[in-house]
């Protein structure tokens, strides 16, 4: 095109010349004509280009001109390329932000002034800290904490420090790492619970300590006056009668924190098989008139009909009911009386086992932690009755693994009330329905399903 313009500026200028009488002059004239022709074509194309590139790229480049055109397809594809890498850097930025937001630990940013640039609500939560109204904010007008500051101010913290949030209740582990041109990232963990374990797991092994240095302190003294003192027969009978229940007070322990540990490491009771109620009664029954040896007023109510089941694993079931009772005959004066029963509930409604006793009772400010592991109302009046301080704690385990609730109503000198309530999805009852057989006389009874 620009050669086309050119000739016909040379064309325009020869025939202007051979008019005035100066064909050379004429010529040169017109050639000029063209390649101006040419020269302020391309320039317009030019400026298209550079008008486009100026708009950002914005719509489909300017295709005319071989040289102009080519560059601007290769502008093009280059921003086309640019823009999807651009895409893609914000799709992973943004989903490492989510990812970032969704830690269970705390992160917050701060530039080289200390000031927070980011955090996520993690970070928030832990510190108290507003997300959009705190940004921009030094931290250390926000969170004053003597510890935290102090580890702030190190030039490179290693060891992460501890630090109580009294706004919220929790015990924090904050570790700083410096990061880029004096910029830094605090990071911030929850450890309220695990301290909390740890604590109970340093109480427990002391609680287990003493439960059983006591009695082998107190063996040891036996052996020791059995070998070194003349005895006469009453006074050995009497020293080997203490040596025993000093034992079966150790063999109660282990096997109470083996239970526990079972307890602990088993998988969860199954939901198909079906205890009948009234055998787990009958054979507590059994073990309560054997604890009590008349002493008590024993009363074990019969559960009735329909026939009650529940789902879950007989032994267990058996163990937590039969500390309920052993609890109600070790704590109650002789004379008492001690009533168990079964509380039937129905399809949506949940079922119960109910213990009650006349007891001595417990104070209310005890009832929130009689179910720990160790803990006693009266130490003493405990291992007097043989109490290893595991029972409720057993009791707890075996209900939550089987979706049951511990309800408790007691009061001192009136003695207490404990209920197992069983959830309606793990009962079900069978009605006893009779048969008639061939000669029209009633047959053993069969049973309708009612319930789950």
């Amino acid at each position: 095109m620009a050669i086309f313009l050119m000739s016909l500026g040379a064309l325009t200028g020869f025939l202007v010349g051979r008019v005035v009488g100066h064909v050379f002059w004429g010529v040169w004239i017109g050639a000029v004509l063209g390649v101006s022709l040419a020269q302020v074509r391309e320039t317009y194309r030019a400026l298209r280009l550079i008008r486009w590139l100026r708009e950002g790229g914005d719509g489909p480049a300017p295709r005319a001109g071989e040289v102009w055109g080519e560059l601007a397809y290769r502008f093009e594809r280059h921003l086309q390329l640019r823009q999807r890498e651009l895409v893609g850097e914000r799709q992973r930025l943004a989903q490492f932000l989510s990812a970032i937001e969704a830690s269970p630990i705390g992160l917050l940013l701060l530039d080289a002034e200390e000031h927070i640039s980011w955090l996520n609500p993690v970070a928030a939560d832990h510190l108290g800290l507003h997300r959009e109204r705190d940004l921009g904010q030094r931290i250390t007008n926000l969170v004053r904490h003597p510890a935290f500051v102090g580890h702030l101010q190190q030039a490179d913290p290693v060891e992460p420090v501890s630090m109580l949030n009294h706004q919220n209740g929790l015990t924090l582990s904050v570790q700083i790492r410096p990061y880029g041109d004096g910029l830094r990232l605090i990071l911030t963990q929850d450890v309220t619970e695990r301290l909390r374990a740890d604590a109970m797991r340093r109480d427990f092994v002391a609680n287990v300590s003493h439960e059983i240095r006591t009695p082998l302190t107190v063996l040891a003294g036996f052996v020791e006056t059995l070998t070194n003192l003349p005895l006469t027969p009453v006074e050995r009978q009497r020293v080997l009668a203490l040596m025993t229940q000093q034992t079966n007070r150790m063999q109660s322990l282990v096997s109470d924190l083996l239970t526990l540990a079972q307890l602990e490491g088993s998988p969860r009771p199954p939901a198909d098989h079906w205890v009948p109620v009234s055998a787990l009664l009958q054979q507590v029954e059994l073990e309560a008139q054997a604890l009590s040896k008349g002493r008590h007023q024993l009363v074990f109510h019969e559960p009735g009909q329909p026939a009650a089941a529940i789902a879950g694993h007989q032994s267990e079931l058996l163990s937590a009911l039969a500390n309920l009772v052993s609890n109600a005959v070790r704590y109650t004066p002789d004379g008492g009386r001690i009533e168990v029963r079964w509380l039937a509930g129905s399809t949506t409604q949940p079922g119960c086992f109910e213990v009650r006793d006349t007891g001595i009772g417990i104070a209310r400010e005890h009832l929130p932690r009689i179910t720990e592991r160790f803990y006693r109302v009266d130490g003493s009046r405990s291992r007097e009755t043989g109490g290893t301080g595991l029972g409720l704690s057993i009791v707890k385990h075996v209900l939550q693994r089987h979706g049951a609730e511990l309800e408790v109503d007691s009061e001192p000198g009136k003695g207490s009330c404990f209920r197992i309530v069983v959830p309606a999805v793990r009962t079900r009852y069978v009605q006893a329905v009779p048969s008639i057989g061939p000669a029209g006389r009633e047959s053993e009874p069969a049973t309708a399903l009612r319930g789950r």
